[in-house]
């Protein structure tokens, strides 16, 4: 006895989704470090700046560098302008430039900014259609 498969033909639609609302809120805190390069900073391939040169925002002198998290974005300035990121490498011991063709007296900023204060809520839950099923066989 042969076996008859039945061929059914669909045409389908994705459900839509409107209306609702997500509300995010950044809170970004920013800190700021402050140095001057000395000519004991400066060695054979880099220079070394090290965390206890620096001084907060209020001019204390500061220990250690925060560790710099995946929700932070760290600056580096370099007599004010703003250097890419592969050239310095901060730890909390630390900041190594990627040069030596530096002056003594030059000011170094290291500015780090979290973003670890974002959140996002949904205020009004959307409203979402069911797909619709047409078989046309």
């Amino acid at each position: 006895m042969p076996i008859v498969k039945p061929v059914i033909t669909a045409v389908s639609t994705a459900p839509v989704a409107s209306g609702g609302v997500i509300t995010t809120t950044i809170a970004p805190s920013t800190t700021r470090f402050f140095a001057a390069v000395t000519a004991g900073d400066i060695g054979a391939t880099v220079t070394t700046i090290l965390a206890g040169e620096f001084t907060d925002d209020s001019g204390a002198p500061i220990v250690a560098f925060p560790a710099v998290t995946a929700a932070e974005t760290l600056n580096v300035y370099i007599n004010g302008v703003l250097q890419q990121s592969s050239l310095s490498t901060l730890t909390t011991a630390s900041l190594v430039l990627n040069t030596t063709d530096i002056s003594v007296g030059v000011p170094v900023t290291v500015e780090i900014a979290s973003f670890s204060s974002t959140t996002s809520t949904i205020t009004t839950q959307p409203t979402i259609s069911a797909p619709t099923v047409t078989i046309t066989t």
